[in-house]
């Protein structure tokens, strides 16, 4: 080499190496990150959203340490999209991820590699990142977790696992699906949530001296409904199929402790940011028992855009620095978790188009208006003319095309109905009839997004 080319190679080492010294330098003192995206669980399915049948009291005590939501949205009423819009802060379609990704591998249907996700930008800031439970937002090797910004992986891949034998069960032939940084790993007959808490806690202490963002996306409360035998015995009088739902919901409580047991002996509560919100409203799919979950006063579930399918719990706790026991009324979204958590971390945002915002203000201020005032909420899952999709600006929402899924089965299209949550929450007086000038607005403001 010569004298020219080995000053090049040593001011871009230089370079590289000052990069990541000042990356690590400026993570020093920044608070940890963990997100835990529920699965499947209902809008009102935590004691502090009113649920009197359920056991959640570790969840609940998050609450009572932090900031809730009463008007949080979901991405989607689907598990990919909805977990895209949170991972990247964009609207699900921009981001690539119009409805649910592969379950098998080499399947179709994935997160664009190109997409910014919160790891990376977390990773870029010096943070250590893992990404602990489901995925299903890509199962090619360049859309797995360790090609997407996570340091570590532990989990599946697909849509959901049984939770003992850890095999993928939708469509023969049965896959067995769970894996360690892209290697398949094997604990037969070992409950999902237990070796999420052990994998989570080796992270932590592994990487308690550094900030730290873990990615916890549960397999629960999606089916199989596979409730510990006392949380079965504990709900036996409930009725079928709402017995084994809180059964499960209450182990997913109960591991969620443990988590949150494990932060406090290694001295981070304080330290940690900790947010909690489900992927979509609950299941009445036949695998599902055709229920179990609750949308309380909103009607529709899962798969449908009525507000019992995107209006979930949502709660952020981060003791000392926010409020707590807080309760906030204004809309938000899940595309706003990435915005609001670089602000309150101090680490920088993708440098692409943004449709989440912060809610730094609103968490500090329940007085403060909506980052979403004046602007409209938009989803969308599918593409083309048979795409379900609504909108939403201030008080009023368009169903251009969805479902009731409140009942299961194949319930009828809806389409164009129009509803004035601040009268109606429950979404049961259709007023297209009466105000078709605000069909044409929102219908106009949901083309104008997709362009």
């Amino acid at each position: 080499m010569s004298a020219n080319g080995a000053g090049v190679m040593a001011l871009c080492l230089l370079i590289a190496f000052s990069h990541l010294a000042s990356s690590t330098t400026s993570a020093a003192g920044k608070p940890n990150v963990i997100v835990i995206m529920a699965d499947d669980q209902g809008s009102v399915d935590l004691g502090s959203y009113g649920a009197t049948d359920l056991v959640t009291p570790h969840t609940d005590a998050l609450a009572a340490r932090g900031v809730r939501f009463t008007q949080f949205y979901a991405a989607a009423p689907v598990c990919s999209p909805s977990r895209a819009g949170l991972l990247t802060g964009r609207w699900p379609v921009r981001a690539g991820v119009p409805g649910n990704c592969a379950s098998q591998q080499g399947g179709k249907g994935a997160l664009p590699p190109s997409e910014i996700t919160m790891a990376e930008m977390f990773k870029s800031a010096g943070y250590a990142t893992a990404h602990i439970g489901k995925w299903h937002i890509g199962y090619t090797p360049d859309t797995l977790p360790l090609a997407q910004g996570f340091d570590h992986s532990f989990g599946h891949m697909g849509g959901c696992i049984d939770n003992f034998s850890h095999f993928f069960y939708w469509s023969g032939p049965n896959i067995h699906d769970l894996w360690r940084n892209g290697t398949e790993v094997y604990h037969d007959g070992e409950f999902f949530p237990d070796l999420m808490v052990r994998e989570a806690s080796q992270f932590m202490e592994a990487n308690r001296e550094k900030p730290f963002f873990i990615y916890y996306a549960l397999n629960s409360p999606h089916y199989p409904y596979q409730g510990d035998a006392k949380w079965l015995e504990h709900f036996k009088d409930l009725p079928y199929p709402r017995n084994l739902y809180a059964a499960f919901v209450a182990a997913q409580d109960e591991r969620l402790g443990d988590l949150f047991v494990k932060l406090d002996e290694l001295g981070l509560r304080g330290k940690t940011i900790v947010v909690f919100q489900s992927d979509n409203g609950h299941s009445t799919e036949e695998r599902a028992h055709f229920g179990g979950g609750s949308a309380g006063p909103y009607r529709g579930a899962k798969f449908s855009l009525f507000e019992g399918g995107i209006r979930l719990p949502a709660i952020i706790s981060w003791p000392g620095s926010l409020p707590e026991n807080g309760v906030r009324d204004q809309t938000a979204h899940s595309c706003d978790w990435l915005p609001t958590l670089a602000a309150l971390t101090g680490v920088g945002v993708p440098a692409v188009p943004l449709d989440g915002r912060s809610l730094v203000p609103v968490l500090h201020d329940a007085a403060a208006a909506s980052p979403h005032d004046g602007s409209a909420l938009h989803w969308q899952v599918g593409e083309g003319p048979r795409a379900d999709w609504a909108v939403r600006e201030g008080d009023w929402k368009l169903i251009g095309r969805s479902r009731d899924t409140s009942k299961g089965g194949d319930s009828p299209i809806v389409e164009m109905q129009l509803f004035n949550l601040a009268e109606d929450p429950a979404e049961a007086n259709d007023l297209g009839a009466q105000y078709p000038e605000q069909i044409r607005y929102l219908r106009e403001l949901h083309e104008k997004h997709l362009d």
